[in-house]
């Protein structure tokens, strides 16, 4: 990319999307293009088609999504299903059919097996059965990697896809229905602390392990890729290769917010997952790895939670 290529970023404020356009900004790239959601319906293929066709854009990084925790995920299959083939189906095409140069599709690792063997690698898609709590997303997410690969193959259109790990950072979604285990984790303790309440409850045991990357690294990795790898054939992983429990991140967080209470657990709540760390060898061979350690980045996002409350 050069400085000056015209660079559409979908899904923009949102959490990968944002902070993408923030390092953009800060590489100093001039002529990106976004749009709101209320002013474009991704999942609408004619005006998908239309916008492509007016702006012309150069390079796509695709992180536009409907995405959420265990609940929305295992209460929503067939909202999350329908909108994400359609939102990526419609943008990778239309990137297609109007020259984009490359695209960087967003996936997740929960395209992987739920039983994996750890760490996972990226050759283990679709090579046992999917976590059941959210399958929905993770085969929509697999259709648009495929459709990476077939474009590919079929008409040589560059387009690469990678796989980060659980994310968290500034503009994270806190809705404690639909977030993620990090940042729901956050908002509870913060308002556990505010209201002196001298417990806080967490979902499951404990036991789980997660690998966490700040989502200011992962914009940087997409940036990277966009202008350092070349392999539509193959994905890959990016997150820290770091496992933490959700324990110990639960107590990561009380001391963060200087939250004085216990800590709960509710076992009539499920686990998810019980571990899922990612092999990121791949990543590295490249040249780039993470920089943002986890209490350093848990911080920073507090830091700006508190500035928006």
């Amino acid at each position: 990319m050069n400085h000056d290529s015209k660079i559409y970023v979908a899904g923009h404020t949102g959490l990968v999307g944002s902070a993408i356009v923030r390092q953009l900004r800060s590489d100093g790239y001039t002529n990106l293009i976004y749009i709101k959601s209320r002013d474009l319906d991704l999942r609408d293929k004619e005006a998908v088609n239309k916008f492509f066709s007016i702006h012309q854009p150069e390079y796509v990084f695709l992180a536009a999504a409907k995405v959420g925790g265990i609940l929305g995920n295992a209460n929503h299959k067939g909202e999350f299903i329908y909108d994400n083939l359609m939102i990526q189906t419609n943008i990778i095409d239309s990137s297609y059919q109007h020259g984009v140069k490359k695209l960087l599709f967003l996936g997740s690792s929960c395209i992987y097996p739920k039983i994996p063997t750890l760490p996972i690698t990226e050759d283990q898609l679709l090579t046992g059965p999917l976590e059941p709590t959210n399958d929905s997303y993770a085969i929509a997410k697999i259709a648009g990697i495929k459709m990476c690969q077939s474009y590919y193959q079929q008409y040589g259109f560059n387009a690469i896809s990678v796989m980060p790990c659980n994310l968290y950072g500034i503009n994270d979604n806190f809705d404690p229905k639909n977030s993620h285990v990090l940042p729901g984790m956050l908002r509870r303790f913060h308002e556990a602390n505010e209201l002196g309440e001298p417990s806080v409850v967490c979902w499951g045991d404990g036991t789980p392990k997660r690998e966490f990357l700040n989502v200011r690294d992962l914009a940087n990795a997409c940036v990277y890729l966009m202008n350092n790898y070349d392999d539509p054939e193959n994905i890959l992983n990016v997150g820290s290769g770091e496992e933490v429990s959700i324990k110990e991140l639960a107590e990561l967080i009380a001391d963060l917010v200087d939250y004085p209470g216990n800590i709960e657990w509710d076992t009539t709540k499920p686990n998810g997952t019980m571990r899922k760390v990612m092999d990121v060898s791949k990543i590295k061979e490249t040249g780039w790895k993470p920089s943002v350690g986890l209490r350093e980045g848990i911080q920073e996002m507090y830091n700006w939670y508190c500035e928006q409350s």
